[in-house]
């Protein structure tokens, strides 16, 4: 028989303090685990976040207990988990910032200029500090609006020979973007009620958000960091995926 792990109870005791659940339907849930204090260093100064990060599961439990005992078995460093940085007292200001980001290794970790995904991870944080109140949703499995990493290694192949981003991904036999809000937005409603502010060009986003129901008071664009390796992309953005391209332009695509 398999060996049911134990724990010292005042280590469930500081664990199920910060572990909250969150019921998708009957057999599913999301546990979301946070705050916990981040001191992040963004253009040279630190500026405090609160994090969070939470965990789909096919259980429905408030025993804690047994679903920590349930990660050292689940080889969780395999797959990745979505988190959020909330900064000032998001769930009470009369007004905040909200960014849904999408993980991009290449570019959030790289810096790769092939895309603008490191600039507005940087400059979504900078909004939301400034701001004082906001949340930044960094989403896992979203990489390459939903294909993967090793997918998408195989689309930048494609692109250096000539396909956008678009027809890459349709190539491999993806759509052009699979990627799904629903448990960030469960975890955006547990966090805050009132109306948000989404950091976007992409109403795809905004669609999500209101279709769920939550209240979207404004956007604010973002736009920037464009260069002579990613013109093409953002071009691309705008004239197939449909982002929206504000009064600052884009691209000379006005």
């Amino acid at each position: 028989m398999p060996v049911v792990q134990k724990f010292d109870p005042k280590v469930i005791s500081l664990l199920q303090e910060r572990i909250k659940l969150i019921k998708t339907d009957e057999e599913r849930a999301v546990y979301l685990v946070g705050p916990i204090k981040l001191p992040v260093n963004l253009n040279g100064e630190t500026v405090q976040f609160k994090w969070y990060c939470w965990l789909n599961c096919n259980e429905t439990t408030e025993d804690f207990e047994r679903i920590v005992a349930k990660l050292s078995s689940a080889n969780l460093a395999e797959y990745q988990q979505s988190s959020v940085l909330v900064h000032g007292d998001f769930q009470n200001a009369d007004h905040a910032l909200i960014r849904f980001h999408s993980i991009c290794h290449t570019g959030d970790i790289f810096g790769s200029k092939r895309c603008d995904c490191g600039y507005q991870l940087n400059q979504s944080l900078k909004h939301i500090s400034d701001h004082g109140s906001g949340a930044l949703f960094y989403l896992a499995n979203h990489e390459g609006r939903g294909i993967g990493l090793f997918s998408k290694a195989l689309a930048y192949i494609l692109q250096e020979n000539g396909y956008d981003t678009v027809d890459a991904n349709l190539q491999l036999g993806f759509v052009d973007d699979s990627r799904d809000y629903s448990d960030a937005i469960k975890v955006l409603k547990a966090l805050r009620t009132k109306p948000v502010t989404l950091i976007t060009n992409n109403p795809k986003k905004l669609d999500a958000l209101r279709k769920a129901g939550m209240d979207v008071e404004d956007r604010v664009q973002l736009w920037g960091d464009v260069s002579e390796y990613n013109e093409k992309y953002l071009k691309t953005k705008i004239e197939r995926s449909g982002h929206l391209n504000g009064d600052e332009g884009c691209c000379n695509n006005d």
